[in-house]
């Protein structure tokens, strides 16, 4: 029964979610408390638990696919490997110096705003050697300095060497000699060179990814080894593919290698699903909010597709990879709400994760959190929380948020409560102004999306405070970043610098270009285990006025007409929807991609929508919401009972086993024929 049975598992700050869509379409899934100290024992445990609760046997899996925070984690928290830079002679310091921008221009004590903690000076190791802008050889590469350099960073317990030469997107040769000389020396020492890693011009961006690249590349390497052995040994028969920050798969072996690209690899999954979800609700205009323990991902889905960034930040320093464009902010349920020196309510972005958890756990949390308001506001059901696999203890949320909120700032039980939960909901309101207005872009055109275990309880107030008349709320919310691995592409992409003039470049220069991307594409797509999927090709590039700083990535189409006349009129489009402005001036081309991508579902449910047997309406209990004078009796849905056609008016709760959501005064509520809830604000 449950052969070819494909498996989706997503690893959050505090649970991680277990998707199973078997070969008739059912799909079945799970939340387990995150491991801490070893994330991949969570996703060995949903073994056993399929195979007792599903009868799912390891062998049935033919597919299993995964999203994880593991690199992200590694540089949040500083735990990735000791690493060390080789780089030319004279620049050795370009990690440190950076931009010379400084975001805090006003602050008494400036800190750092490089991520020279990656490697101080002892371990940058400079080598002389000397490429042209235009690739020409100005100095030999000196083996035997690069020799010296590798013993010292050895000599000093380094596990991964970052090689960044000037120009050696231009010419490799001497990054790729280097290599050589390091893995002839020490053949088990993990390198990254930056010509693979990021070959575009700007050194200090490329120097920064090629040293994350490296200072995540053995902490990667050790999990995913662990995980694969762990799978192997319960006798897992699929390849593990794990999701990269653009949305797309790759199989481990892959993802081993280039781990830098897995920066946000949990919230792409998300966007994915939650296009897909908005989809079959006839919405193509979407802003994602995916609430989950630790953290709050928006991202913002324009006429069905989601914006993709060639760069991002991770703890705020940038990473030159391509990602889907979300904005992550410390927030979620086990955000931690504390005083300031001034007396202010603040919460986040520290986070109680799933150990010890909200004080509502019974953990030994003692400090207030998010889920913690949520029990005393009458949000969350005690004894349905998680589906009703973790009884929560509503005693020590009072206890907790009147003790170290309410009686401090003089407020009752109930304000304390309600401040927490305004204040998250102006920070995440705030976000999500930054990621659509930023494009260009206005939020009450769009509709809203939360998935993740919180994003429906926060959905109705977010709403309100952008002037967002509609919310849709998949069929299972809290699993959705799961569910979209499953009908994620395979994908890989690969670029190359450019560097000219739009005008006057012919066709046939790009054509060249682009049919080595393609091979490199085709090396990778051949370790990928296809069973015959076609596999489709996209071509970009990065494009920008002459003389201005940054880029905007054009689809390239090689089939239109006059494809430059056509990449220039696009590029114009875009400039003027995200800058406010655009000028028919001379342009250039600055880097070429190939995008390789293979499979992918277009939907993520079961099939028809078919609702379980009983009453919707299972109860009433008093809810306390923003505006509201006091509390107000609610009405208690359970989700899976509400049929399609079903409407209902706020206040009200509808519970489910992998979320809540919480409707407000002033919404209505309608569940749709693929049974996708939807909210509208009757205020609009």
């Amino acid at each position: 029964m449950a052969a070819d049975a494909q498996i989706g598992v997503d690893i959050g700050g505090t649970f991680t979610d277990v998707v199973c869509r078997l070969a008739d379409g059912t799909v079945k899934f799970v939340k387990l408390p995150t491991t801490r100290k070893d994330e991949s024992q969570a996703v060995l445990q949903s073994i056993a638990l399929m195979a007792r609760d599903w009868g799912v046997k390891a062998a049935d899996i033919a597919r299993f696919t995964h999203g994880t925070t593991v690199a992200t984690n590694a540089v949040l928290e500083r735990k990735g490997a000791r690493i060390g830079i080789i780089t030319t002679k004279g620049f050795r310091d370009v990690l440190e110096i950076g931009r010379q921008m400084r975001h805090q221009m006003y602050s008494v004590v400036l800190e750092s705003e490089t991520p020279s903690f990656l490697a101080p000076g002892a371990r940058r190791k400079e080598v002389p050697e000397r490429v042209a802008a235009d690739g020409a050889v100005l100095e030999p590469l000196d083996e035997a300095a690069v020799k010296r350099a590798a013993d010292e960073l050895v000599a000093d317990g380094v596990e991964a060497i970052a090689i960044c030469f000037l120009f050696s997107f231009r010419n490799p040769e001497h990054e790729k000699r280097a290599r050589a000389v390091v893995q002839a020396a020490y053949p088990a020492m993990m390198i990254a060179v930056s010509h693979e890693v990021d070959p575009a011009f700007r050194e200090y961006e490329r120097t920064v990814v090629t040293a994350f690249d490296a200072y995540v590349k053995p902490v990667i390497d050790r999990y995913l080894a662990r995980l694969e052995s762990g799978l192997a040994g319960e006798g897992v028969p699929a390849p593990l593919q794990v999701m990269q920050s653009r949305g797309g798969l790759m199989v481990s072996e892959v993802a081993r290698q280039r781990p830098v690209r897995l920066f946000l690899s949990g919230p792409a999954a998300g966007v994915i699903g939650a296009r897909l979800a908005g989809a079959s609700a006839g919405a193509e205009d979407l802003i994602t909010v995916d609430i989950g323990g630790t953290s709050c991902d928006i991202a913002l889905i324009s006429k069905g597709k989601a914006l993709i960034r060639s760069d991002g930040l991770i703890d705020g320093y940038p990473v030159r990879v391509a990602m889907v464009d979300v904005n992550s902010i410390g927030a979620g349920g086990g955000s931690i709400a504390w005083i300031d020196r001034g007396g202010g309510l603040r919460v986040g972005p520290q986070s109680a994760g799933s150990e010890p958890g909200p004080a509502c756990y019974g953990r030994g949390g003692d400090k207030p959190t998010v889920t913690d308001a949520s029990v005393v506001l009458g949000y969350v059901n005690p004894d349905f929380f998680a589906g009703g696999s973790m009884k929560l203890k509503p005693e020590l949320a009072h206890r907790i948020i009147a003790d170290k909120v309410a009686k401090p700032l003089g407020m009752t039980l109930e304000q304390a409560a309600l401040g927490i939960h305004r204040v998250l909901n102006a920070q995440m309101a705030e976000g999500i102004r930054l990621v659509s207005i930023r494009q260009g872009l206005d939020p009450r055109k769009f509709a809203l999306l939360p998935l993740g275990g919180g994003g429906a309880v926060h959905a109705t107030a977010l709403a309100r405070d952008l002037n967002i008349a509609r919310v849709v709320v998949p069929r299972t919310p809290g699993v959705l970043s799961a569910a979209g691995l499953l009908a994620a592409p395979v994908e890989h992409e690969v670029s190359a610098a450019f560097g000219r003039p739009l005008a006057g470049t012919q066709l046939g220069d790009l054509r060249q270009v682009f049919a080595a991307l393609d091979r490199e594409c085709v090396g990778l797509m051949a370790k990928e285990r296809l069973n015959g999927e076609a596999v489709t090709v996209q071509y970009s590039a990065d494009v920008c006025y002459i003389g201005q700083s940054y880029t905007l990535e054009i689809p390239l189409r090689l089939e239109a007409p006059d494809p430059m006349a056509r990449l220039y009129d696009d590029f114009l489009e875009n400039h003027d929807r995200v800058y406010g402005h655009a000028t028919r001036v001379p342009a250039r081309i600055v880097n070429l991609r190939s995008v390789h991508q293979a499979g992918g579902l277009d939907r993520i449910d079961g099939g028809a929508f078919k609702p379980a047997a009983g009453a919707p309406l299972k109860a009433k209990r008093p809810v306390l919401t923003a505006g509201a004078t006091g509390f107000a009796e609610a009405a208690i849905y359970e989700r899976m009972a509400m049929p399609a056609g079903f409407t209902f008016q706020g206040p009200a709760i509808v519970e489910q086993t992998d979320t809540t959501t919480l409707v407000e005064p002033g919404w209505s509520g309608a569940v749709d024929k693929a049974g996708n809830l939807i909210l509208t604000w009757e205020g609009a």
